[in-house]
């Protein structure tokens, strides 16, 4: 009897040691997904779409591949509208070949995620991002704080403006220029906003037709336009503005007394991506201290807290922000173009 005790205690022992050792092999859930994302590495290729100018994109790519050499980075750039007509091309045709997106403004997002075309990603870096500019469910982000301002040629007008109205009077009859809302994100944007302002709504944009205002395919083109003397009044994203006049530009940029609308350039990743892990690097990296000081470095205004705005530019605490219902301006988007188009036709 006593044998037989002594062998089942063995038994025992030894199954207990068994899976001791067992449990010492095997990771948990939790220690095995750590495992799998140390062995994450950032490498491959990633297509990168944006509207952001050509320039400006290298140099965020630039600094991206300074940190993960290993990813290639291909650029897709265009005006917002002709990269999303491209993307949903690719989506039509099965495959949407893009891995992020950087365009213009909230709302063309809000289409994309009701066609569940995003992924959802809320990085740690969000945590220094106004909760305003993260989308809840973390399918986008904002990149920074672009408002369109007043630019003015300053060899032309002297006296500068204070107001959106100078665009109506007969002084700037035939003297201003502004972007399409078909090419530009920022303009469709805009177009939304001012006309859902008491202040504003349709009749200034018919004003500024009876004022002959020239429309032209994006930001850049109006930039020039203004600061050749060609025009002496645009409605025009403050960045460039900014940066024509310290490099010697006659031109200046006024924040009307009546306020400006304020896009965010958000960044998202594709749903169907196919290098995810430096997808993600890429929008943890743009979030980051270190990308949104490039981000200044370049001209723009910093979305994340304690980034300070380059010279000129004013921050979002210092805006008069005009806005409008952000579910508003996605549903009646395509209906505001038309209706604009129908206004001024293809310009």
């Amino acid at each position: 009897m006593i044998t037989i005790k002594k062998t089942f205690s063995f038994v025992i022992i030894f199954l207990f040691l068994v899976a001791c050792s067992s449990n010492d092999s095997e990771p948990t859930g939790a220690e095995e997904g750590t495992e799998n994302n140390e062995q994450t590495a950032i490498e491959g290729d990633l297509s990168f779409y944006t509207s952001q100018p050509d320039e400006d994109a290298q140099k965020l790519v630039d600094a991206f591949k300074g940190k993960f050499p290993d990813v290639n980075v291909e650029i897709f750039r265009s005006g917002t509208e002709e990269v999303i007509s491209k993307i949903q091309a690719e989506n039509q045709a099965g495959e949407v070949q893009a891995d992020v997106l950087l365009v213009a403004d909230a709302v063309t997002f809000e289409n994309l995620k009701s066609e569940d075309l995003l992924l959802s990603y809320k990085s740690e870096e969000t945590s220094e991002i106004p909760e305003t500019f993260v989308d809840k469910d973390g399918m986008y982000t904002g990149t920074k704080v672009m408002a369109t301002v007043l630019a003015v040629n300053t060899e032309k007008v002297t006296d500068l403006p204070d107001s959106w109205n100078v665009l109506t009077t007969e002084e700037a009859k035939g003297q201003s220029i502004m972007p399409s809302p078909l090419y530009s994100g920022a303009a469709a944007y805009n177009l939304g906003v001012f006309t859902r302002n008491d202040e504003f709504n349709w009749d200034f944009y018919e004003k500024l037709r009876e004022n002959e205002v020239m429309i032209t395919e994006g930001n850049g083109a109006v930039q020039q336009a203004v600061a050749a003397g060609e025009k002496s009044y645009g409605m025009v994203v403050d960045f460039i503005i900014a940066r024509a006049k310290a490099e010697g530009s006659p031109i200046d940029l006024i924040y009307p007394k009546e306020g400006v609308p304020v896009i965010t350039e958000p960044i998202a990743i594709m749903k169907n991506t196919s290098n995810e892990a430096a997808a993600k690097a890429f929008v943890d990296f743009v979030l980051s201290e270190e990308g949104q000081k490039l981000a200044a470095e370049i001209g723009y205004t910093p979305i994340r807290k304690g980034v300070d705005a380059p010279e000129g530019l004013k921050s979002i605490e210092e805006m008069d922000v005009l806005e409008a219902e952000l579910s508003d301006l996605y549903q009646a988007r395509e209906t505001d173009k038309e209706e604009f188009n129908s206004m001024f036709g293809d310009q």
